[in-house]
């Protein structure tokens, strides 16, 4: 795949959140995706329309993510556009920022970068911002490609923002304004961080009450997660649009690879279109 002027964003955590070698990366996820227990979305639920799913190292909270690919592969034929929205660890600014790319790379090849900066900024808005610096070193983003090039059987764009400090319901109502069918919105985000291992589910079951429930005024005053402001964002448009929300997997790494006493909480939902 040839990118426009070779403007590449290459891996900032390869071989480190997950394997920098193809053959390695490619047999981590299979074997996450053919483990992962059928999804509760069987029957007549509609269609995907948003995702939540963790961004730790893959040993951490790749089983989880797992199984929001693992549903998106059943509907991976209708979706063209994938809109990621996550948080920015590296740099603060006020709003959201893209990251000025034509293409992201990692050890499975080049995902083509759209840009959604115009229009949301339409009307006097100036929600988005243009900041490659932040996304440079980013993980909360790359780790979701490896498992979008794996269940994706054709050609798509992917649509990356960073949140910074921005109200969003205010970056809801923009971003419900310019998707289309074809489109599915990434929301990345781990839970509570390194509480106790009971301390941290008894957290962490605000999130999974009130995110499936679209309880968007609880999960503001009480849910705990790293990638807060992308999760509400994608409840609000599942609120404007009638979407219903469903709890995948929920795990910590007390679960998956880490000790008991100081763990981060991972969430796996999905918002389905009837």
């Amino acid at each position: 795949m040839k990118i426009p002027n070779e403007n590449i964003r290459y891996p900032a955590v390869a071989g480190a959140f997950y394997p920098q070698h193809e053959r390695e990366l490619r047999t981590m996820i299979d074997k996450y995706l053919s483990i992962v227990n059928d999804t509760p979305v069987n029957g007549n639920f509609g269609k995907l329309r948003g995702l939540i799913v963790p961004h730790a190292g893959y040993v951490y909270s790749g089983p989880i993510a797992a199984y929001g690919y693992k549903l998106l592969s059943k509907f991976q034929h209708s979706i063209k556009n994938i809109v990621m929205i996550g948080p920015s660890h590296h740099a603060g600014f006020d709003g959201a920022c893209e990251d000025g790319f034509n293409g992201w790379q990692t050890p499975l090849g080049i995902v083509m970068t759209g840009s959604l900066r115009e229009s949301l900024n339409e009307n006097g808005k100036k929600l988005i911002g243009m900041y490659p610096a932040a996304h440079e070193p980013e993980h909360c983003l790359e780790v979701q490609l490896p498992f979008l090039q794996v269940v994706m059987k054709s050609d798509f764009t992917v649509y990356p923002i960073l949140t910074g400090n921005i109200d969003p319901k205010k970056l809801a109502e923009a971003i419900s304004k310019v998707i289309g069918d074809d489109t599915l919105i990434i929301a990345s985000s781990d839970l509570s961080h390194y509480l106790p291992y009971e301390k941290a589910k008894q957290i962490d079951s605000i999130a999974n009450k009130s995110i499936p429930a679209i309880d968007i005024e609880t999960f503001t005053k009480q849910g705990d997660a790293c990638g807060k402001i992308g999760i509400l964002t994608l409840m609000h448009i599942a609120k404007m649009k009638k979407w219903n929300g469903i709890m995948l997997d929920y795990r910590n790494s007390g679960d998956t690879a880490g000790p008991k006493s100081r763990v981060v909480g991972y969430g796996c939902y999905a918002f389905m279109d009837e």
